[in-house]
């Protein structure tokens, strides 16, 4: 697979922009042939402001320190959850439904130190049934998947608010994580993505495992998803491809039944996008 258009300017450009102020130009790749989005309908949500999350039948809006489940057949609200902000939750980000919970990751973005949590609700109650601390961690937590039964957890840095002294969105990490919240691995993002994603001065807001086993991920508000390989070899991802999409990036969620579809987020209007990525893995 080669990678998108721009991949060799942008290596040969990485170091200089990775200093620049977050005003930089900002250089988006054209989308790669093959890889395409195609946009089904949207669903109404109040929250739909930091990510979604799917199980076989809901999707669950997430905001700053609130949540909502709809039906994925007629888009009708079934449950909710909120708390004052920063009471005790300040900014929830990206979450997943796993063995009937819902994991959210959390930070005190914009705040400084960064601070962040694994958060757990029922998927099904929407009832806060747990919490794993971090404390003060290496970057902010922004999102969380589950890959080869380990747990992988993003956590950013920011060129511009919420960002600490001394570190940019080049000391932006993925790490993996055993069920015990043990660290037992990790990866760097491509450093020409890097420029990409941190060109306003943020980083990467949301990422999943989807087709082909790629790990996918969005920034703050590009209007593109991005598709990585995990390496054979070293600790750097792969830009593999690049897929426009009609949402300013934030976290997004697979559908766990059906291959392909996905769902994000408009946050200019409060809804979610259900739409079907297109690779050349799925039309094969």
């Amino acid at each position: 697979m080669t990678p998108p258009s721009l991949h060799i300017l942008f290596l040969v450009a990485s170091s200089a922009a990775l200093a620049a102020e977050p005003t930089a130009m900002i250089v988006t790749p054209a989308s790669t042939p093959g890889w395409r989005f195609e946009e089904l309908r949207r669903i109404p949500a109040a929250e739909a402001r930091q990510g979604v999350a799917a199980d076989e039948s809901t999707l669950i809006a997430i905001n700053n320190h609130a949540l909502g489940q709809y039906r994925k057949d007629t888009g009708v609200r079934t449950a909710g959850w909120e708390c004052p902000a920063g009471d005790p939750l300040t900014h929830l980000n990206a979450g997943i439904v796993h063995m009937g919970k819902l994991y959210c990751a959390h930070s005190n973005y914009p705040g400084v130190p960064n601070l962040s949590s694994v958060e757990i609700w029922d998927a099904k109650t929407l009832q806060h049934v747990g919490s794993h601390s971090f404390g003060r961690a290496d970057g902010s937590f922004t999102w969380i998947e589950r890959r080869h039964n380990r747990w992988l957890a993003c956590f950013v840095h920011y060129g511009k608010k919420g960002g600490e002294p001394g570190r940019g969105p080049e000391w932006t990490r993925l790490v993996e994580f055993d069920d015990e919240w043990r660290e037992t691995g990790g990866w760097a993002l491509p450093a020409d993505l890097i420029v990409q994603l941190g060109a306003r001065g943020y980083s990467c807001s949301g990422g999943a495992i989807g087709p082909g086993e790629y790990l996918y991920v969005t920034g703050h508000d590009d209007p593109q998803l991005y598709v990585l390989a995990f390496p054979t070899a070293g600790p750097t991802l792969r830009w593999v491809a690049t897929i426009p999409i009609p949402a300013h990036g934030q976290a997004f969620a697979w559908d766990p039944q059906n291959r392909g579809l996905i769902y994000l987020l408009a946050r200019e209007t409060l809804e979610i996008i259900v739409g079907r990525i297109t690779t050349p893995i799925l039309e094969r």
